[in-house]
Order: structure tokens, then sequence, then C-alpha cells
């Protein structure tokens, strides 16, 4: 509660309760709206706390992800304030111009962008000194105009997952885009717009420069926290993987060790059985050489009673 009286009092200072006249208002926006004060309706804090807390929720959830960001605000008084929101958390943003099919067309977008990222490298390697000084300086030109109205979105290689918006009816080609292509909304709302053209509608002022600040400053904290978070998972994930990786290599050198010992064993099993076998071989070649007297059994000079030595026994003797 203390937390939320917190930023209830710093809504208050900031203006953000303060809406637009009352013959300018939208009539979906009386929920959101608590009374009103000289013609001029006074908007609930209360709802835009709420408001602010889903928001903010879901872009944490987003930036979790990994997904993209991208801010909308071409208001004079909002533009140098998301600029800074949005290159604080690395997302991409739009404060000059919003081009027709920035979203719907995003592959000739991404070649224009090419084209100035291409000219500017030119410019930078020192290829363009050998064309004339009228050709560079028309190339450096269209790269400014590039650069100002592109600059935002240079390194944003597909489409992003969220567009906020600092003002729906300023912005309505931006969120029509967006809405055709199914991206999820979130935007600040003042008592002049429809909140439900947009998915996470924050009602607020959206013309004061605090106000804008207050709530854009909100949702980049949520943001931050949602890529912090992620890079801990991140950390989380390769220390499992390095010590299964440890695992697995401990488990290799045991297998290989214990494949050692085995073909070790295997083999002087192998000699012993060899030395016994030819023993008994040899033995018994001897013992059939002996008695068997045949010249490939056994030895040459065999016993006489083999008979199969030529030198050994006499021829026998018969009778006539």
């Amino acid at each position: 509660m203390e937390e939320n009286k917190s930023l209830h009092q710093q809504l208050l200072e900031a203006g953000v309760h303060f809406g637009h006249l009352k013959k300018k208002w939208n009539p979906k926006m009386l929920p959101y709206i608590f009374a009103e004060k000289n013609g001029i309706h006074i908007i609930d804090l209360n709802k835009t706390i709420d408001g602010l807390e889903e928001a903010a929720g879901a872009l944490k959830s987003i930036a979790k992800s990994g997904k993209k960001i991208m801010f909308v605000a071409t208001k004079k008084q909002a533009k140098e304030i998301v600029a800074e929101a949005a290159a604080k958390v690395n997302m991409p943003f739009v404060t000059e111009r919003w081009l027709g099919g920035m979203l719907t067309n995003f592959s000739t977008i991404r070649k224009s962008v090419k084209k100035m990222q291409s000219i500017e490298k030119m410019l930078q390697d020192g290829t363009m000194d050998s064309v004339t000084k009228k050709e560079r300086l028309t190339l450096s030109r269209s790269k400014e105009k590039m650069e100002k109205v592109l600059g935002g979105i240079s390194q944003m290689a597909r489409t992003p997952a969220a567009l906020f918006i600092v003002d729906i009816s300023h912005e309505h080609i931006a969120l029509a885009e967006a809405k055709r292509l199914g991206i999820t909304t979130l935007a600040m709302v003042d008592t002049n717009s429809d909140p439900t053209k947009v998915d996470f509608a924050i009602p607020s002022n959206d013309d004061a420069t605090k106000s804008i600040a207050i709530v854009t400053q909100y949702l980049t904290a949520a943001i931050m926290e949602g890529l912090q978070e992620r890079s801990q998972v991140k950390e989380e994930e390769e220390t499992v993987v390095e010590e299964s990786n440890e695992r697995m290599r401990g488990l290799d050198i045991e297998e290989e060790d214990g494949k050692g010992g085995g073909k070790g064993r295997s083999r002087r099993g192998a000699g012993a059985g060899a030395g016994t076998g030819g023993g008994a071989g040899r033995g018994t070649g001897n013992r059939g050489g002996g008695t068997g007297g045949n010249r490939g059994g056994g030895n040459r000079g065999g016993g006489a009673g083999g008979g199969g030595n030529r030198t050994g026994g006499s021829r026998p003797s018969v009778k006539r």
C-alpha cells in the first residue's frame, strides 16, 4: 500500500490526472473518469495505477522472452523522453514520423535501412573519396534524412512483439498497422481517445511532459527487470550445460579406463590358454609318434614297436 500511495502521489504531482475538456471527451472513457472540474475531466488515478501495473507486467514478460518492444511517440513534447527511454533498454523507437507501412510493409523498410547503412559504411571507409564532391554531399544528405526517420529501427531485424504508443489518436496509423498484424498494443489513453482500441490502456494525460515522463519511466523499469531476469536465466542455463558437459567428460574417461583394463585382462587370459593348449597338443603328437609310426605323426626316430622308422625293425620271415 505504501508503494501505491507513493506512486499515487507522484502521478498526482506530475498532473497525470488532468484530462481534456468535457466537450472533447470520448464516452468510452467514462469508467476511467473520476470527476469533472471547471469543464475538465479528471482521470481516476487508481485506474491509472491498475493500467500501469498490467502494462508493466505484460512488457516485463515480453522483454524476458527476448522479443522487441517498439516505442512510438511523434509528439513534440514526447520525442526526447521516449527516445532516451527506448535507448536505455535497447529497444526500437519512432519519434520523428511514422512511415506508412513501417510494419505491414516491413521488407521495404528494411531495404531502406540497409541502404542507409551502406552509405554510412561508404562514408567511413573512404569509398566516397573517389566520387565528386556534389555526389558525396547528395549521399550525405539522403543518409541524414533516412537516419532521422529510420535511425531508431536500424537494429530491428523483424517486426516487434509489442507497441507502446503515446496518444493513440495522434498515432492512429501505427495503431492500425499493429492491429492488422496482431501485435500487442499498450498506450497512454487520454479522455478524448477510445481505450478499447488497445490491448492495455493506461488512462493518463498524454500531453504534459511530466506525465509522459513518469509513465514511460515506470514501464521502462519493468522492461529492464525483464531483461535482467532473462540474463540471469541464461547464466543459469549455461552453468547447467557446463556441469552436464563436465559430468559427461568424466563418464567418458571412466569408460575408456574400464575398456583398457578389460583388454589387458583378456590378453593375459588368451596367452595362458594358448600356452596350455600348445603343450597338450605337442605331448599327444609325441605319444602318437611313438606308437602310430607314420612320418607325420611323431618323431622320425620313433620306436621300433611302431614299425614306421626306415632303419627300425627287420622284415618278417616267410616259410616256404
